[in-house]
């Protein structure tokens, strides 16, 4: 349903429907006048963290950190992590099962069964010959909407950030908000709409939705003394700019002068204290991470591409058309969000299937 209805029967505030509006929208190339919208928000807020309903945390030590706790939990039972690592492709038998995998450097990896968590995209079009593939599959894979609307970009500031609407105390320490995710540029939803228009025309927003995190207030490990990490998630910037433009430096800098410009309308002094930052369109978010256009969920969370829909009708039970490969990342059922629902169902799934090897 539209996400605008849902608000307005249980709010009256404008900014703050906005500021809920943001979760409805968030990596979704969507407004919250865009029909479906109201699900991304429910997907965003039905989760729990340490039995808190729609609760969210940080990670201690970033994100990176989690990735390691689950490194360390798998190592402790016997398996074993190749990282940088590139797989070239997934090695298949007469039969056409998945027998392991080649890596880049010529190394075969035999195994009984291959979950991938790479994005559907480039398990199935990549890393798979096209042969083996149904039609069918391999056309609806293709037809997967991921475009995505998201300019990432960490800044490190030397000073924490002093806000108008409730500035710093004396001795700079963080303040409770400093501690929370703060919304910029949502005053109503029609400035959320009319950032989005702009992106569908090829231009990057004017005045972007900008969610910024100092997660450094929250752990000081992560910046010298004094020094924050800020980070800054923002759209809708386009993948494909208008009249073939590349998102060249010219560009980025252009699309992030103007983030920090906003910035500095809620904070003066902001940009004063920027040290350094990296700027991450949605092209950079493939070519780095294989997000496809730089999408965070490997795919919209729209109604069509949801449930028994993701990756493709009749493959939403992780296994592929393949026998032997899984999917197990984003791009699986229930989609995108750190959660893990995806890989823990996958994994049950392979486990099963293994008992019958």
């Amino acid at each position: 349903s539209l996400l605008g209805q849902i608000l307005d029967q249980w709010f009256e505030s404008e900014p703050l429907k906005a500021t809920l509006a943001t979760d409805a929208v968030i990596g979704a190339m969507a407004s919250p006048h865009t029909p479906g919208s109201g699900y991304v928000l429910l997907h965003h807020v039905m989760g729990e963290l340490e039995g808190r309903r729609g609760a969210w945390g940080y990670v201690a030590g970033g994100m990176g950190a989690l990735s390691q706790a689950i490194a360390h939990a798998a190592t402790a039972w016997g398996a074993h992590i190749f990282a940088e690592k590139a797989v070239c492709c997934v090695l298949l038998g007469r039969d056409g099962r998945a027998q392991g995998v080649a890596l880049q450097d010529g190394t075969e990896v035999r195994s009984k069964l291959v979950l991938s968590n790479a994005s559907p995209q480039i398990t199935f079009l990549e890393l798979i010959p096209q042969e083996q593939l149904p039609k069918d599959f391999v056309q609806r894979i293709r037809q997967v909407d991921t475009r995505s609307p998201v300019t990432k970009i960490n800044v490190a500031v030397d000073r924490l950030p002093s806000f108008l609407a409730a500035p710093n105390a004396c001795d700079g320490q963080p303040l409770p908000h400093h501690q929370c995710s703060i919304h910029l540029n949502c005053e109503n939803t029609h400035l959320l709409h009319q950032a989005f228009t702009e992106a569908t025309h090829g231009h990057p927003s004017n005045r972007p939705m900008i969610e910024l995190c100092i997660p450094s207030a929250l752990d000081p490990g992560l910046a010298p003394q004094g020094c924050h990490v800020v980070s800054l998630f923002t759209q809708y910037t386009p993948s494909m700019l208008a009249d073939g433009q590349s998102w060249d430096e010219q560009a980025r800098n252009a699309y992030a002068d103007r983030v920090f410009d906003c910035i500095e309308d809620y904070a003066p002094g902001f940009k004063a204290s920027v040290i350094g930052r990296d700027i991450l369109t949605p092209p950079d978010l493939e070519r780095i991470f294989g997000l496809p256009g730089g999408n965070i969920f490997h795919g919209g969370m729209s109604l069509d591409q949801l449930y028994f829909a993701r990756p493709a009708p009749s493959y939403s039970g992780y296994q592929s058309p393949i026998p032997g490969l899984y999917l197990c990342g984003s791009g699986a059922h229930p989609g995108g969000g750190v959660m893990g629902a995806a890989g823990r169902n996958a994994a049950q799934v392979a486990l099963k299937d293994f008992r019958h090897l």
